[in-house]
């Protein structure tokens, strides 16, 4: 992190999970050399990156760049064990992947990943002809993939609960025979599927929609040199900083117009409540005005902030309502609950439903230690609610190394950065 002078700081966000997970996917399937650029390190994408290790793919390392060796006919070897922690991406995508190789393939994951579903991914590959079988509970990990290639062909998929589905039928389509045509039933985060086919596009493979059906052609991708760009969900807890610190600005380089994160609307969202954004070629920059009025919000398509304007809702002047965001019940942990929980833990009055939560303006009691569940996200976004309320802890604070190891030394900077708009 960087600063022209104290209060515009100028914040490096690591690179997006999102886009890293799928370039290391689109990379190991590609023919050639692929080098990433700005990969994020993480856990989730270590993870990721020894997974395909145990599949025989070769990834090399630098400080600022992985090369991964494309192995357009699957995995190197006939038989593996892969451990996919607690990776959403990674346990969806990896069975994917390997389904389109030959041998016997053995997933598992961490408690919390094994709770995650899996089924409609499960059903649709099956019905590709895949020999895919979960060894406890059904539609869960642990699950055993007899890989003999994927035909391809016409496929239905119910994408309601998570488009990681869509996204992993969409990068195996290449890998097929025949190609694949998909069509979606129900579809939540379209953003993110929109980040997939930008990102096949510059692997060599175009995705045709017509209505409900997703079209992929055959023939495999082209190795390439492909830049991670930031990760828009990690920016929108800077963002969200500056929106409750009067007079303070952050500009996220490298996050701007041209992004493929749909998560960067969230910047709309603080415009809408009184903050100043600024969208440019270069990057965005937010700047608290003083100003947080309540509002109304659909955020199906940028669910992963919901947390994050949760957790600054409280400092808002009138009633926030966040909409449409059942599916934030099966993340790492039910967000849209612990949300609510740990605002009430801090005297704050919150409504939820099937799929909404509203949270009311009023002062906020004491500092408490949030219960993090486990959850990466709910730990940032209550690091924001901390810059305004005094003696707010964490009783897992490590669970950022997920997606951003360095958060707290980042955020503690930024903190010291803000200055006077912040609680002493």
């Amino acid at each position: 992190m960087s600063a022209d002078h104290v209060g515009m700081p100028v914040v490096d966000i690591p690179g997006s999970k999102s886009i890293t997970a799928r370039a290391l996917f689109l990379a190991a399937a590609a023919d050639g050399v692929t080098t990433l650029v700005r990969p994020l390190r993480s856990d989730d994408t270590e993870g990721f990156a020894e997974g395909l290790g145990r599949l025989g793919y070769r990834v090399g390392r630098t400080p600022d760049a992985w090369q991964v060796d494309g192995r357009p006919q699957g995995p190197a070897v006939a038989e593996a064990d892969v451990y996919c922690r607690d990776g959403a991406t990674t346990a969806r995508f990896l069975p994917t992947l390997a389904a389109a190789g030959h041998g016997t393939y053995r997933f598992d994951a961490s408690e919390q990943m094994r709770r995650r579903p899996l089924l409609p991914l499960s059903r649709a590959l099956r019905d590709l002809g895949v020999d895919l079988r979960h060894e406890q509970a059904e539609g869960h990990h642990p699950l055993t993939v007899r890989a003999a290639g994927v035909e391809g062909g016409e496929v239905v998929l119910d994408a309601g609960q998570s488009s990681q589905y869509l996204t992993a039928l969409l990068l195996l389509g290449p890998l097929t025979r025949e190609g694949l045509r998909i069509r979606v039933t129900d579809l939540v985060s379209v953003p993110y599927v929109e980040i997939t086919i930008a990102m096949m596009r510059a692997f060599g493979v175009r995705v045709d929609r017509e209505g409900d059906v997703f079209v992929v052609p055959s023939g495999g991708y082209r190795a390439t040199t492909y830049a991670i760009e930031p990760d828009a969900s990690t920016a929108s807890y800077f963002f969200a900083a500056a929106a409750v610190t009067p007079g303070a600005e952050v500009t996220v380089p490298g996050l701007g117009t041209g992004a493929l994160q749909g998560d960067l609307g969230f910047v709309d969202v603080l415009r809408r409540m009184g903050a100043e954004v600024s969208v440019g070629a270069a990057g965005t920059t937010v700047r608290g005005t003083g100003v947080l009025r309540g509002l109304t919000v659909n955020m199906r398509d940028i669910s992963d902030t919901m947390p994050t304007l949760a957790a600054i809702a409280p400092f808002a002047d009138g009633p926030v309502r966040i909409e449409d965001v059942a599916n934030t019940r099966v993340k790492e942990c039910d967000r849209l609950e612990a949300c609510a929980q740990n605002l009430r833990r801090l005297g704050v009055e919150v409504a939820t439903g099937p799929d909404w939560i509203e949270v009311r303006p009023g002062a906020v009691g004491a500092g408490a230690e949030i219960t993090s569940y486990g959850d990466h996200r709910i730990v940032m976004s209550f690091a924001v609610t901390g810059l305004r309320v005094p003696g707010i802890s964490f009783d897992d604070p490590g669970c950022v190394r997920k997606t951003f190891p360095g958060f707290h030394e980042a955020f503690a900077e930024l903190r010291g950065r803000l200055g006077d708009g912040v609680h002493a």
